[in-house]
């Protein structure tokens, strides 16, 4: 009896997983072939639409957009070739997925909504305020405002600050990847924020007994290396905007703790090598955008919204009450 009762508690554990995010899920057809996973977290006001950064999904934003649907309307897309997102190749992978964005716009009937973008998603929201100016009222960019998103001539080039290589932190160990939540806590110690579970589960497969697996092979990453060797460059961006840089980059509450004087060594030297990248390519968007906001957040991790998840909703209230 005791055996089957454990059996039966142990299926039950394994029942289908659960976002706990107050979402509902659609899907837009945006391309031949082509559905974006589009979460709505409700609310009410302007329309928000979050586009997250290189390799992540809108689930990214699960425990940060319920904090804005107080005051708006928000709504997250999960661009091509991530997540439950379908994919198709692109030549032209920044007018395509600006116009990806466009398509969802319109599927949503969004009257010029506030574009809110994370990292890479710096490529849609200057594709969009290029293309379609009218289309947005604002975009606010979430340390996203790199040489993929404005480029000038005068800044710093993405491809210089990828070279550059800091101390990484131990793998997951065994005991980590027993559950989705053990690789949550993970994190948490690395970073000093949780990813949402829902985000790390589009990372990595899922194995039989509920533990983590494999990374997951997602297609969209080969739209990356194109948007970062600047096949397309912004060198305006004629739309209302709201720009926040970590600078200097957080590397993490692991090494924060670390005592290790190699990784110590290591960090700095890597940390003051980003600082003034990151502060060149600053000074490139204030000179070269007057009308943009410039707000750095010092020792910020580049997921700014949730290592400093407070600041950067004040910051997006403020900018978004001084729109028309």
């Amino acid at each position: 009896m005791l055996a089957f009762l454990a059996v039966s508690l142990h299926s039950q554990s394994l029942a289908v997983w659960k976002d706990p995010s107050p979402h509902t899920t659609r899907f837009v057809t945006v391309d031949k072939d082509v559905r974006l996973e589009v979460l709505d977290w409700g609310g009410s006001g302007r329309p928000i639409v979050l586009l997250a950064g290189g390799g992540n999904t809108a689930h990214v934003f699960d425990d940060f957009a319920p904090k804005l649907t107080a005051h708006y309307r928000v709504y997250g897309i999960t661009r091509r070739g991530f997540g439950a997102s379908g994919y198709s190749a692109t030549d032209h992978p920044a007018h395509r997925l600006g116009d990806d964005v466009v398509a969802v716009i319109d599927a949503l009937n969004l009257k010029r909504p506030i574009l809110v973008g994370h990292s890479i998603a710096g490529v849609e929201l200057s594709s969009v305020a290029n293309s379609h100016p009218n289309r947005v009222a604002g975009l606010v960019y979430l340390d996203a405002a790199y040489s993929y998103a404005f480029d000038n001539g005068k800044g710093a080039s993405i491809m210089e600050i990828q070279k550059l290589q800091g101390p990484q932190p131990p793998p997951p160990s065994q005991t980590d990847l027993a559950s989705f939540s053990a690789l949550q806590k993970y994190y948490e110690r690395v970073n000093g924020f949780l990813f949402p579970e829902a985000e790390l589960r589009a990372q990595r497969e899922s194995t039989p007994d509920g533990g983590v697996g494999k990374q997951r092979d997602l297609p969209g990453a080969a739209l990356f290396m194109p948007l970062m060797t600047g096949t397309k460059k912004y060198t305006a961006i004629p739309v209302s905007a709201l720009v926040i840089f970590a600078n200097p980059h957080s590397q993490g509450t692991w090494v924060d703790v670390n005592t290790d004087p190699s990784v110590q060594t290591a960090a700095k030297t890597y940390s003051a090598a980003l600082e003034a990248l990151t502060e060149r390519q600053e000074k490139s968007v204030e000179n070269g955008v007057p009308t943009a906001h410039v707000i750095t957040l010092p020792g910020a991790n580049h997921y700014v919204f949730l290592s400093n998840e407070a600041e950067v909703l004040k910051d997006i209230d403020a900018f978004l009450a001084s729109l028309h």
